[in-house]
């Protein structure tokens, strides 16, 4: 068994470490498509999602807020967003583009990738080489990043969550359909 085999045998084989604990279901149906074809596999993935995020520099436990895969409801976002203001410090509106990390076999199989990923609108994508491996990361553009409160208090106004709650939306469903653009093309 060559050297790639063993190592895609092994990296599906263990257990998802992501604070989630599986693949996003909006993005699974690609993921399986590319773990099916001999010259891929995934090593991490996130369908895109809306989350509310406590102010830090550094990945720590618990810094979620709120998080969703899907499209917000705005009712039930405000009650999201009122249950995270008891954090008294900063926090942060976050609408994440999806984003995937494949090994491949060869650099040209890698190639093929990228090529289609960007065709699918994926437009962050790119190749990363190292000594061990050939990663892809898959990245789309869509996003928003912004302080939503603080010590306890709303900075924008209802008006503005509102618009904020629709474009989150609109950029989350444009990640959608890259996805099963890309899923497509695979």
């Amino acid at each position: 068994m060559n050297n790639f085999s063993e190592k895609k045998r092994k990296q599906l084989s263990k257990q998802d470490k992501s604070n989630k604990g599986d693949v996003d279901r909006p993005i699974l149906k690609l993921v399986s498509r590319i773990n099916y074809k001999k010259e891929y596999y995934t090593t991490s993935s996130c369908a895109g999602r809306i989350i509310l995020i406590k102010d830090a520099d550094t990945k720590k436990e618990n810094l979620f807020l709120f998080r969703t895969h899907d499209k917000l409801n705005y009712k039930k976002f405000i009650k999201e967003l009122k249950k995270a203001l008891s954090y008294k410090k900063l926090i942060y509106f976050k609408q994440e583009p999806c984003i995937l990390h494949v090994a491949c076999k060869s650099l040209s199989d890698a190639q093929k990738l990228v090529d289609k990923a960007k065709f699918a609108g994926l437009k962050r994508s790119g190749i990363m080489a190292t000594r061990k491996r050939i990663i892809c990361e898959l990245m789309s553009t869509e996003q928003i990043a912004m302080p939503l409160a603080d010590k306890g208090k709303l900075l924008v106004s209802d008006n503005f969550l509102r618009l904020l709650v629709r474009e989150a939306d609109r950029k989350l469903e444009r990640t959608r359909k890259k996805i099963n653009k890309l899923y497509k093309l695979l």
